[in-house]
């Protein structure tokens, strides 16, 4: 039989006797605790050893094809400045201006443009010449004699071709109005 039958009730008092044990109690979150530090430690070994792994092993393998890049997904130029990517493309690689201030933009490409100016710019990959310093392109333009002077009776003539324009009594034929 069971042992609760044998409890007599105290009538004189106001309340029953609490029978909690402590003991228990204290066994029983101790017990509770430790089974949550276990759990958690075979979970994290889990996570780190076996998950980590599978997941980059399946990044990998299920990469899609379409997917774009980091450069791709961003908008075309011109960019706001405050924005990732944003930037100028130099000889010597991409400058990133994100952070900087708003002149710092039309400062390096004036860097890059005097450099081009003074030195020429050369394809890197055939060493040809593409654009000439200004000093060097006219040397050669005098030395070479592309220039040609028109003479006197030409100059003339494309004056005063220049002068006059097609008006609608002419009918698009004749050049014969004279412009003020």
């Amino acid at each position: 039989m069971s042992d609760h039958n044998d409890v007599i009730p105290d009538v004189e008092r106001g309340y029953e006797e609490n029978t909690i044990d402590l003991k228990l109690i204290l066994y029983f979150t101790g017990g509770l605790t430790l089974l949550i530090v276990i759990t958690f430690g075979l979970m994290w070994i889990l996570q780190y050893w076996v998950l980590e792994d599978r997941w980059n092993s399946a990044d990998e393998e299920n990469r899609l094809p379409m997917a774009l890049s980091a450069e791709e997904r961003l908008p075309p130029e011109p960019r706001l400045q405050s924005a990732p990517g944003f930037g100028v493309d130099s000889p010597d690689g991409r400058i990133d201006l994100q952070l900087r201030e708003p002149q710092a933009e039309y400062r390096e490409l004036l860097k890059i443009w005097e450099e081009e100016w003074e030195n020429g710019q050369k394809d890197e990959r055939t060493g040809t010449v593409i654009t000439l310093s200004i000093d060097e392109a006219k040397k050669q333009v005098l030395a070479n004699g592309l220039i040609k002077a028109r003479g006197e009776e030409e100059s003339k003539a494309a004056m005063q071709e220049a002068g006059t324009f097609y008006s609608s009594s002419s009918s698009g034929r004749l050049a014969s109005e004279v412009r003020r």
